[in-house]
């Protein structure tokens, strides 16, 4: 049960950055690239900060800790460069997409244990997902922004499967966003971010990375080691679901059959993949 409330937590938190993000940029009140550089950067201080209080050394294996700043730049990038030009729920169901092909291709590929009931269930949470979101009318999607927010979701799939083997993840997360602040400048230069900047839109991007991304992140590379690689990947599949249904309580929007439908078939979907995770042979 702890470990259920933490995995609900971490989703909630992943729930909120999507929130706070849509609030900055869709309002105009920050510029994508700009809110991830500060997103970042007011990250790596909370868990430095953190860090330090608890009298840990942020330290981690070097290779790993540049994989982690570089797939955590990649996701930050590619999510911030598509945000602009894609519909918000097409861009979720194709980041979502990826993240849940990455990181079942990663485990298949390593011969790790999963169970074809597993893949169904994935695919039933992913087809309820997209029932949700699926946008109505005539949608445009720009290959460009298809490929960024496709490396966007592999990204975060990488950067999920790191988690899996931190040694300490509170360590391990402000190590990494340490490295992606200063990965991503090159972007911001090159994309010409920092163009719309204001105190409002700094104080949810100071939100976003302090709370609901760097104490989030950190509690999320907690949670990884504790649960199976597919059951990592799909429960990730309620967040779009999560951040829709709080925007509706918080806008006092009415939550229709369409949505109460699809957010059951995605909460079924992932029982079945995380009921139906193969069981361990009992020592001889």
């Amino acid at each position: 049960m702890r470990l259920f409330a933490l995995t609900c937590l971490v989703m909630i938190a992943f729930a909120a950055n999507s929130i706070l993000g849509r609030w900055a940029i869709g309002s105009e009140y920050m510029d994508a690239t700009g809110f991830g550089l500060l997103r970042l950067a007011s990250g790596a201080a909370a868990l430095w900060l953190m860090c330090a209080v608890q009298g840990q050394r942020p330290a981690e294996d070097r290779w790993r800790s540049i994989a982690g700043g570089a797939a955590l730049t990649l996701y930050m990038i590619g999510f911030s460069v598509a945000y602009a030009a894609l519909d918000a729920g097409l861009g979720a169901l194709i980041l979502f997409g990826v993240v849940q092909v990455s990181m079942f291709g990663w485990g298949i590929a390593r011969r790790q244990p999963v169970a074809g009931l597993q893949i169904i269930g994935a695919v039933i949470a992913l087809a309820g997902l997209a029932y949700v979101v699926w946008p109505g009318g005539d949608v445009r999607a720009p290959l460009w922004a298809v490929v960024c927010m496709g490396a966007g979701g592999l990204g975060w799939g990488i950067y999920s499967l790191l988690g899996r083997g931190a040694s300490s993840p509170l360590a391990a997360s402000a190590v990494n966003f340490l490295l992606a602040t200063g990965m991503i400048l090159p972007a911001l230069w090159f994309l010409g971010g920092g163009t719309v900047v204001t105190a409002f839109g700094c104080l949810l991007a100071v939100i976003s990375g302090a709370v609901t991304s760097g104490m989030g992140y950190a509690l999320w590379y907690r949670v990884l080691p504790q649960i199976p690689g597919p059951v990592a990947a799909t429960v990730q599949l309620s967040v779009p679901v999560i951040a829709i249904l709080a925007g509706a309580v918080i806008l006092g929007e009415p939550i229709g059959a369409r949505l109460t439908l699809g957010a059951l078939v995605v909460l079924g979907g992932i029982a079945v993949v995380t009921l139906c995770a193969p069981r361990k042979s009992p020592l001889r």
